[in-house]
C-alpha cells in the first residue's frame, strides 16, 4: 500500500536505441480553408508542447508496418476535421495576439524502431525519460524554424509491438479534447464515421467586454511578479522519481480517516480524487527541506473542467482548452494541525469555487494581464482521461503515458497499468524531499 520505487529497483534503460528511418510531412486529404483562428486567453498562455506515448501489444493481424500507413492515412484525414493543426501559431499583424494560422503547411510523421522487445524496456509506468526517444524533437522538416503543432512518431519493437508518440502545442488541445481527437482518429481508421464531431468556436471562451475581474485570483500571478523559480520551469538540481501505487483500499482508507477525524461526517461524500490530492498536499507541504518556516503559505493547485461549469454549458466537444486551476492554500502548521477533513474540504471548495462567473473572471483577469497560476504544487490528473480506452483497428493500448521532464512541482496522477481502481502517482523531488515525502506518504497511510 502507497509502496515507491527505490533506487535498488531494477535499473532503467537509458537509451532505447531508437533509429529514425524516415521523416517527413503529412498533409490533409482534401483542400481546407485559409483562415485565422482566435485563441482564447487559457489557450494563448499554453505555448509549450504536450508530448505523450501510447504503448501496444503485437497483433498479428496488424504488424507495425501496416499499422504505420494506416495511421498516416487517418492523420491526413484528421487534418481536415482538425484543420488547425496542420496550420501554425503567429501573431496577429496588428495586435500582435497569439491566433492560430489555419494554413495546410502539414504535421510531421516519423517512423522508427528500436532495438528492443516491449518487454525489455521496463515497466511502462515509471516514469522513464528514455521514452522521450518515441516523440520527435527536431521539428524542422522542411525548412528551418519550422514549428508543427502536431508531430506523431510511430516506432516499432522487435517483438511485434510499437509506440505511438504524439507531441502537440498545449494551445491545440486540453486532455479531454485531445481524447476526442484520438477517438475520431480510430474511427477514421477504422473507416467508421467520426466518434465526436469537434466543436471548434473558441470565441465561446472570449473575454467579456469590457472585461470584469470580480473576484480577486491569489492563484494567478503577473508576469513581472512571477518568482524566479515556478512549477513550469525546469528544475536545475538533482531529482529522484518514483512511483507512488495507490491502490482502492488506500484510497478507501484515506476517505475513513477524512470522515473519521474532528469535523468529518460519516455520510459526507468524499471523492477519491479530493482526498488523494490533500494526501499529496499535506505530503508536499511537510517535506520541504529548504524552509522549515510554519508560517509559510503552501498552495496546492488542480485543474477543474469548466464545460459543464459554464452558463450556458460549453459543448462537451469543446475542442481548445475549458481547464481552469483551482486552488487551496493554507500555512503549513495549518496543513500539519488541520484535521484531514478539513484539508479534504478545502481541496473540495476550490473546485466549487469555480462557477461560471468565477471562471469567467479568471478569463477576463487574463484580458487585463499577462501571467501564470502559481502555487507550491500543481496536480495533474491523466487518471480518468480515458486514453487506454480508444478503440483502434489494431485495439487498445497497453498503456499511455506523458513523456516526464525535470520538473519537481508538478505531480502526475495516472491509471494503473494494470487497470483497477487504484491511482500511480508519479513525484519528482530532491532527494532529502523525496525521502522526507516517502516517509510521509506511508507514515499518512499507516504504512
Amino acid at each position: 500500500m502507497g509502496t515507491a520505487y527505490d533506487h535498488d529497483s531494477p535499473p532503467l534503460l537509458e537509451d532505447l536505441k531508437v533509429t529514425i528511418h524516415n521523416s517527413s510531412m503529412i498533409f490533409p486529404s482534401k483542400e481546407t480553408e485559409k483562415k485565422s483562428m482566435f485563441l482564447s486567453n487559457i489557450d494563448k498562455v499554453l505555448t509549450f508542447d504536450v508530448e505523450t506515448v501510447h504503448f501496444f501489444g503485437s497483433n498479428n493481424d496488424f504488424p507495425p508496418h501496416v499499422v504505420t500507413e494506416m495511421l498516416k492515412n487517418a492523420l491526413e484525414d484528421a487534418l481536415v476535421v482538425y484543420d488547425f493543426l496542420g496550420g501554425r501559431l503567429k501573431a496577429h499583424p496588428e495586435t500582435q495576439r497569439l491566433e492560430m494560422d489555419c494554413t495546410p503547411e502539414g504535421a510531421g510523421f516519423v517512423v522508427a524502431s528500436s532495438q528492443y522487445k516491449l518487454d525489455q524496456i521496463g515497466d511502462l509506468d515509471y516514469p522513464n525519460t528514455a521514452f522521450s526517444q518515441l516523440v520527435h524533437k527536431n521539428k524542422n522538416f522542411l525548412k528551418e524554424g519550422d514549428d508543427p503543432l502536431c508531430v506523431a512518431q510511430i516506432t516499432s519493437f522487435k517483438c511485434g509491438g510499437f509506440a505511438i508518440g504524439i507531441s502537440t502545442s498545449h494551445t491545440t488541445f486540453d486532455g479531454l479534447s485531445f481524447k476526442t481527437f484520438l477517438d475520431n482518429v480510430a474511427s477514421i481508421a477504422a473507416k467508421k464515421p467520426l466518434a465526436v464531431t469537434p466543436c471548434h468556436d473558441r470565441h465561446l471562451l472570449a473575454a467579456r467586454s469590457p472585461p470584469r475581474v470580480n473576484f480577486p485570483h491569489p492563484e494567478m500571478l503577473k508576469l513581472n511578479d512571477l518568482p524566479k523559480s515556478n512549477i513550469f520551469e525546469a528544475s536545475t538540481e538533482e531529482l529522484h522519481f518514483k512511483v507512488f501505487k495507490v491502490t482502492s483500499n488506500d484510497i478507501t482508507k484515506l476517505k475513513e480517516e477524512a470522515r473519521n477525524s474532528v469535523g468529518g461526517d460519516k455520510t459526507t461524500r468524499i471523492t477519491g480524487f479530493n482526498a488523494i490530492t490533500a494526501h499529496i498536499w499535506r505530503c508536499k507541504a511537510l517535506s520541504c527541506d529548504d524552509d522549515r518556516n510554519p508560517n509559510r503559505s503552501s498552495t496546492i493547485l488542480y485543474a477543474v473542467d469548466i464545460r459543464s461549469r459554464l452558463e450556458p454549458p460549453l459543448p462537451k466537444s469543446y475542442t481548445g482548452n475549458a481547464v481552469l486551476t483551482a486552488y487551496a492554500t493554507a500555512t503549513c502548521r495549518e496543513v500539519e494541525e488541520w484535521p484531514f477533513m478539513r484539508l479534504v474540504e478545502a481541496v473540495r471548495e476550490g473546485a466549487t469555487r469555480m462557477t461560471n462567473e468565477y471562471a469567467r473572471s479568471i478569463i477576463d483577469w487574463g484580458e487585463m494581464n499577462k501571467g501564470f497560476p502559481n502555487g507550491e504544487v500543481l496536480v495533474s490528473s491523466w487518471w480518468r482521461l480515458g486514453f487506454e480506452e480508444v478503440e483502434f483497428p489494431w485495439g487498445k493500448p497497453k498503456y499511455c503515458c506523458p513523456v516526464v521532464y525535470h520538473r519537481k512541482d508538478i505531480i502526475l496522477l495516472f491509471p494503473p497499468v494494470d487497470g483497477g481502481d487504484g491511482v500511480s502517482i508519479i513525484v519528482a523531488l530532491p532527494p532529502k524531499d523525496m525521502n522526507k515525502f516517502h516517509a510521509l506518504f506511508n507514515k499518512f497511510l499507516g504504512v
